[in-house]
């Protein structure tokens, strides 16, 4: 089993010797310590101006070394590595000096031992050298991931890691940037069948000026994290956005409820809760109805199919059941004995007296029988598609795409 350890430089002239030899010396360990029987070792020199690669050079007997003439991105450095290589595990290490290439072997067991594909060192540990800023970003973007995600990551922007070859393409695309790796550990906690195993290793001190904007580099993770939110669960945010404004809706009718109900009069200062609460509870009831399109949108395209749908299942036995029609049958018909009678006047006497409250209210009920008639048709339609990309997929092979150019696998954002 071959181990192919990328090493993105882009001037790196103070640490390049250091991290080559260090790596180099690493290789018998890795060997003897674990499944892998050879490690190669790939430099990228990423449009570096000062002399990396002049400092590489010297070991091109021992390693191989590819060279952008310009700067084409930290991820796309390693993507170029994992490419030109038919290495069964394929990992990558930042040039700063800040890991020790030692700890491969430990990396290497994890993927090899399973279930995990993905096998990282964590940096977010008490004996951890990283910068109290870079700490405190760190937490922050595993914090928000670990939550939508339902998953527990600790360091999303690890610059160590092993995958298995045969489960990258299920990480695929991925961008070229530095936001390379919080976006694979974003599509592999996002997706659910890609696994990650995080273990403590040490950290030190980085060698020379680290290429990492705090800011910058920190709104490009942040985009990067909702980037595959969105991809893999839509309905996650859809469904917190739904069920807020119908929780808003129910707050703002609770009060005209209440009044309604011991006095039996609806009084004229009302009519603002009435419209807000109307647009409130239309706009949530369609978000968590789109909600749960988009998640059987992504089921159909980018999830796996084993995957359950927990968010939509109870929603997908409404809008299948042979029952489901009697719902939007029943509040066109509330909708219709609100304004009924009024409706009859208008038509005997040209004009009505009905109050304002019963005609909002039905033009919610009935807002809400046209918003689950929509959904269940396109509901309907995604059943069929499902159905032809089933029989479609039936009779075709997976591709492999082992040594594929790193530009198909580069990331267009989502």
């Amino acid at each position: 089993m071959k181990l192919l350890i990328a090493i993105p430089a882009l001037n790196e002239e103070d640490s390049i010797e250091g991290i080559i030899r260090r790596t180099l010396d690493a290789r018998a360990g890795i060997v003897a310590g674990s499944p892998v029987t050879e490690v190669e070792i790939t430099v990228v020199s990423d449009g570096s101006t000062d002399r990396t690669v002049e400092i590489a050079q010297g070991f091109t007997d021992q390693i191989r070394l590819i060279e952008f003439p310009q700067n084409r991105g930290y991820g796309r450095a390693i993507l170029e590595a994992w490419a030109q290589s038919d290495a069964e595990l394929v990992s990558f290490l930042d040039a700063d000096g800040t890991c020790d290439p030692r700890f491969f072997t430990t990396l290497c067991n994890a993927v090899e031992a399973g279930p995990a594909a993905v096998a990282l060192g964590c940096r977010l540990h008490s004996k951890s050298k990283m910068p109290k800023i870079r700490r405190f970003g760190n937490l922050l973007f595993s914090t928000l991931l670990s939550t939508i995600s339902g998953t527990t990551v600790r360091d999303t922007a690890s610059g160590m890691r092993v995958v298995r070859r045969s489960e990258l393409e299920k990480l695929m695309p991925l961008p070229s940037g530095l936001h390379f790796t919080p976006a694979m550990s974003a599509r592999a906690v996002l997706r659910g069948d890609v696994s990650i195993a995080e273990i403590d290793m040490p950290y030190h001190e980085r060698e020379g000026r680290s290429k990492l904007s705090v800011v910058k580099d920190g709104f490009r993770f942040l985009g990067i994290i909702l980037d595959a939110l969105f991809l893999y669960r839509p309905d996650r945010p859809l469904a917190v956005l739904g069920g807020v404004s119908v929780l808003a809706a129910v707050g703002m009718m609770a009060s005209p409820i209440f009044h309604y109900v011991q006095e039996r009069t609806v009084d004229e200062w009302m009519i603002y809760r009435f419209i807000v609460a109307h647009f409130l509870g239309t706009c949530g009831v369609l978000t968590l109805c789109t909600a749960y399109l988009s998640r059987k949108v992504a089921a159909l395209t980018v999830l796996p199919d084993e995957q359950e749908n927990p968010f939509g299942g109870w929603l997908h036995r409404m809008f299948q059941s042979p029952a489901f029609w009697l719902l939007p049958a029943t509040l066109l018909l509330i909708g219709g004995a609100l304004v009924g009678t009024s409706f009859l006047e208008l038509v005997r006497t040209g004009a009505t007296a009905e109050h304002w409250s019963r005609f909002i209210a039905m033009s919610f009920f009935a807002s809400l029988a046209f918003i689950l008639v929509v959904t269940r048709v396109m509901d309907y339609s995604l059943g069929l598609m499902a159905a032809w990309l089933a029989y479609r997929r039936s009779g075709v092979d997976s591709s492999d795409h082992r040594g594929a150019p790193a530009a198909q696998l580069e990331e267009g954002r989502p």
